[in-house]
């Protein structure tokens, strides 16, 4: 078990992203292997290791992961914990009617590191798996934030039950309160305005932040747990090239007292998640190109992955795309060490 573990974790670090790929590693690199490892039997075929990894339970191995990934984490004052679900596309099995795999993750967004992930069939299934995602997690002092899909009473107390707070978007899904939020913003005065504006890659982004404190026209507030701040985002984003604008509105609750500037920044942090984590598991991983459907395989291949993706983040010695990190990986055994501090 340890040695196929060893095989695919470093495998997996050196470019490979498929179970013959990970055998190829495994014979070109059988000297280095077996410096670390034993491999009696030489190196298992991809159809060995197919077995091993649907076999291993899924929520044990996630909960060696974070364990692991906790013990590397440096931790941060009110650092946003960003909450959001990814498809693995290709585990679906229609032979079987199994839906495609749904993994809701939490990600620190300043230490860029997936701290723990829940595993569901389907989007809707989000609201069950995030309290018990949130259980996995050490999250005193921090800031969680969760697209419309989380934003639930019940969830909202589970984050102030672990003494962390919330940030919370609003959408159809709570249209009575997206309705109430409007009428906040038409009938009463904001407590704090910010502008900021980003540029590059093409385009321009001007994103203004209202926060307002006023809940007389809210029917409900109290029910939402420790409730404070109602927040408006008004994001215009400018195309250069061609000279398209598109304007969207947003709103949020928070439990947070906190300055327009600061939740201008809280708010964008999320999408780390969506830019450092589900993007990078589909472009340079190719996550969503993997037709791994039997067993507990997808799950746990998740969880190696992003086992991997926390070992290119944390080495700062190189500064480095991550896949000329694992391609460097792949060329010297120097440096596969010293990622994997061997």
């Amino acid at each position: 078990m340890t040695d196929i573990l060893l095989l695919v974790f470093s495998g997996v670090l050196c470019g490979a992203n498929d179970w013959d790929e990970i055998a190829l590693f495994g014979k070109e690199q059988e000297s280095w292997l077996r410096k670390y490892g034993d491999f009696h039997h030489g190196i298992p075929s991809h159809d060995t290791i197919n077995r091993v990894l649907n076999a291993i339970s899924s929520d044990k191995f996630s909960g060696c992961f974070s364990r692991w990934v906790t013990g590397i984490r440096q931790l941060q004052p009110k650092e946003v914990i960003a909450i959001d679900g990814k498809r693995i596309c290709n585990s679906y099995d229609k032979s079987i009617e199994q839906s495609a795999l749904h993994m809701v993750s939490a990600f620190a967004t300043q230490n860029g590191l997936c701290l723990a992930q829940k595993a569901t069939n389907q989007k809707s299934n989000e609201i069950t798996a995030i309290p018990k995602l949130l259980s996995l997690l050490d999250i005193e002092g921090d800031i969680i934030t969760i697209d419309a899909m989380g934003c639930q009473k019940k969830i909202a107390s589970k984050i102030c039950e672990q003494k962390a707070d919330y940030i919370l978007a609003v959408k159809g899904n709570q249209l009575s309160l997206e309705r109430e939020i409007e009428n906040t913003v038409q009938l009463s005065k904001p407590v704090d305005d910010n502008t900021q504006t980003d540029c590059g890659h093409g385009r321009i982004e001007n994103r203004r932040c209202r926060v307002y404190e006023d809940q007389a026209y809210l029917e409900n507030a109290q029910e939402w747990k420790s409730l404070k701040s109602l927040v408006v985002i008004d994001s215009e984003r400018i195309i250069k090239a061609r000279g398209e604008v598109s304007k969207q509105i947003r709103f949020y609750i928070s439990s947070l007292n906190g300055s327009a500037e600061d939740f201008n920044r809280w708010i964008r942090e999320h999408w780390a998640i969506v830019n450092n984590l589900h993007w990078t598991l589909d472009v340079t991983f190719r996550e969503d190109y993997s037709r791994k459907r039997k067993g507990n395989a997808a799950h746990n291949f998740n969880i190696v992955l992003k086992s991997v993706l926390a070992l290119l983040v944390k080495d700062t010695s190189w500064k480095a795309s991550h896949k000329r990190k694992r391609l460097k990986a792949a060329l010297s055994e120097e440096y596969r060490n010293k990622l994997l501090n061997f």
